[in-house]
């Protein structure tokens, strides 16, 4: 069965702030949460209570699986100074830390205007490889999310699985992997098999949401019960985190994928 994790962002938020939410989400039978950036400098998240978060996850047992970097569009070039990039992630390394987090979610950005693909792609290798020696021993894993660019980010650089693998395949480290969001994909119309056999063993973290609408599943199109075969078949085994915007109260919207999910 997999673990399942609401994001706290999106779900629960009719219970309260967010130690509230993950303590609903206990309530509601999750050992685990997601959340996006911890100090709140990207809109439209919010800044957290950390030590009240920190609180809520303990007194409940409940993991938080994976938090935003933060800032998130920052590979712009020009400029080419990146140090606030760098001086974010060490902070949230250690807001992470403290929160029991082992995976900060790292993005593309807009990318780096004139600059033939595969140009941008190895410097995004450049800015990563800096990124895990400087995080090194902290424990903590960098994922990158590929994006979908034809409704919910334009103008992003990465939107492609496969190009979120040969980025990884670069960085080459034990500590970076791929964020594989079943949404996203769904919506460039990957062939999520295809680009699962070909990640391999590079996707270290899974979130999902139904599509078209980014629904909570079975709102959607998309087969469920078949996705999830899907995924099981490629060997992940980790979480799930459950980005989506719920139609219907928080635990009601829940309930198909848990269902789902328990047989998958």
């Amino acid at each position: 069965m997999y673990q399942l994790a609401p994001n706290i962002e999106l779900l629960f938020t009719e219970t309260g702030d967010y130690p509230d939410r993950v303590r609903a989400a206990a309530a509601a039978g999750f050992d685990a949460v997601e959340m996006w950036g911890p100090t709140g400098v990207d809109a439209p998240a919010e800044p957290k209570d950390v030590p009240a978060l920190k609180a809520a996850l303990e007194e409940t047992g409940t993991q938080l699986t994976a938090q935003l970097s933060e800032p998130r569009t920052q590979f712009m070039i020009p400029p080419w100074d990146h140090s606030e990039f760098f001086r974010k992630l060490d902070e949230g390394v250690a807001i992470a830390r403290d929160l029991g987090c082992p995976r900060i979610v790292v993005g593309s950005g807009t990318g780096f205007g004139g600059w033939k693909r595969h140009v941008q792609l190895d410097k995004l290798v450049e800015i990563y490889q800096k990124a895990v020696t400087q995080i090194d021993g902290s424990g903590i894993t960098l994922v990158l999310e590929p994006v979908n660019i034809r409704v919910d980010h334009p103008g992003s650089l990465l939107d492609r699985t496969a190009e979120a693998a040969y980025v990884a395949r670069g960085v080459d480290s034990p500590d970076f992997g791929i964020l594989y969001d079943i949404y996203h994909s769904a919506v460039e119309g990957e062939d999520m098999a295809a680009e699962l056999e070909g990640a391999g063993d590079l996707i270290r973290y899974v979130q999902l949401a139904d599509a078209p609408g980014r629904g909570e599943p079975g709102t959607g199109e998309l087969d469920w019960p078949a996705r999830l075969r899907t995924l099981r078949a490629s060997g992940y085994d980790g979480p799930i985190g459950l980005e989506y915007y719920p139609q219907s109260a928080s635990a009601a919207s829940v309930r198909r994928i848990v269902e789902w999910a328990a047989v998958a």
